[in-house]
Order: structure tokens, then sequence, then C-alpha cells
């Protein structure tokens, strides 16, 4: 092996891990404080005393899932990518104006955010020099809120997807779905490959299609 190859790839994965982990953390802020803006407009203060209506990172950084997860699966791809979340919005579903209906706009909220944010970075990446630092930068802000998107899409409890069917479902078949919270977590990592090659792989392509971005 080339040491100095090998020296040279160490050094390139120092380099580019802050910077996607900062794009990261401008993506989950933005999902986060989403959910809380919209909670506390249908009348749930909870967030806001939390501190959490704010896209200030440090306010919604999880140990686990904003800085352990990430770099652990940059080191696993080799720096093919980075991925992981924030810190869960407290929300008081009592204290919303109709809970049954505004679950369903809080767990949108967060992944129109991110499709928002990708939406505005194509953009960006459209008027930016190509093969400049910018245009790197704007387009893998895209990667990551279309990824973070469409992964929260997902109906399985506790991502956004499965509040917003919560809210579709009647009464007592939400309740008996809300009921495998506890195990979504596990569903979640024995079905991610499946979950990634047939839903997010495919969508991710259309979107990125439609936004007018190449992914490389």
């Amino acid at each position: 092996m080339d040491r100095g190859a090998g020296l040279n790839d160490i050094l390139s994965l120092l380099i580019s891990f802050p910077i996607s982990f900062g794009l990261l953390l401008l993506a989950v802020s933005a999902h986060e404080f989403a959910h809380g803006w919209v909670a506390y407009k249908r009348g749930d203060n909870t967030a806001k005393y939390a501190g959490r209506l704010t896209l200030n990172p440090l306010a919604h950084i999880d140990i686990f899932w904003t800085l352990i997860l990430p770099l652990s699966l940059f080191i696993i791809s080799r720096g093919a990518y980075v991925f992981g979340a924030a810190k869960p919005v407290p929300i008081n579903y009592q204290a919303l104006k109709n809970p049954k209906r505004d679950i369903i706009w809080i767990g949108l909220s967060g992944p129109l955010a991110n499709f928002l944010f990708a939406i505005i970075a194509s953009i960006l990446f459209k008027f930016i020099p190509e093969q400049s630092i910018l245009s790197l930068l704007a387009r893998y802000l895209v990667y990551i809120n279309v990824l973070l998107g469409l992964f929260n899409l997902i109906p399985v409890p506790p991502l956004d997807g499965s509040r917003i069917l919560m809210g579709l479902l009647p009464q007592k078949l939400s309740a008996i779905y809300a009921s495998i919270e506890p195990f979504g977590f596990i569903i979640i990592m024995l079905f991610m490959g499946t979950m990634f090659r047939f839903f997010i792989g495919p969508l991710m392509q259309a979107v990125l299609n439609i936004l007018g971005v190449p992914f490389q």
C-alpha cells in the first residue's frame, strides 16, 4: 500500500467530515425548528420554554444521533456519506388546539422544511460556478436535506411519517399503531437496507432530477 496515498486519504477524511457534519447540523436544526414552530403556532409552548425554537444547532444536538451516529457512518462508509438526526423537539399533544389534525402538520413540517432548504440550495447551485467549493457545498446541502426529508417520511414510529399516519387513522387504529413505537428503532435498523434500496434511493434520485442537481 502507498503510504502517501493512505495519508492523503486520512487527511481528506479529516477535512471532509467537519464540512459534511456542519451541513448535517444545518439540516437537522431546520427540521426540528419547524416541528417546534408549528407546534407553538398550534397552541403548544413546550418547545419554546425548552429553548428549542431556534436554528442554533447547539440547542438540538443529541450525543448519539447527532454526534456518534454521523461519525460512525462516515468512518464505516470511508467518507461516502454522513447521516444523523437531532434531539426530538418536546411536544405536548394535549396542548394542541386540535391534536388529531395538528399532529399531521407537525409531522409534515420537518420534512417540508428540509425540502424547502433543498430547493433554495438547488437554486443557489445553478448560479454558482461548477467545480467550485461553493458548488460542492450547495450540492451536498441538497443531498442531505432531501435524504433527511425522505427518511423521516417513512411511516415507522417515531419518524415523522408515523405522526402523519397517526393523525389520519381512526383513533383506535392510531392507538394500536402508536404502541409499536418502543420497537421502532429495531424495525428501522432491521429494514434500513431495504428502505434505502426500494424507497429512499429511487425517490431521492427522482427528487434530485426535479431539482436539476446531479447525483454523484
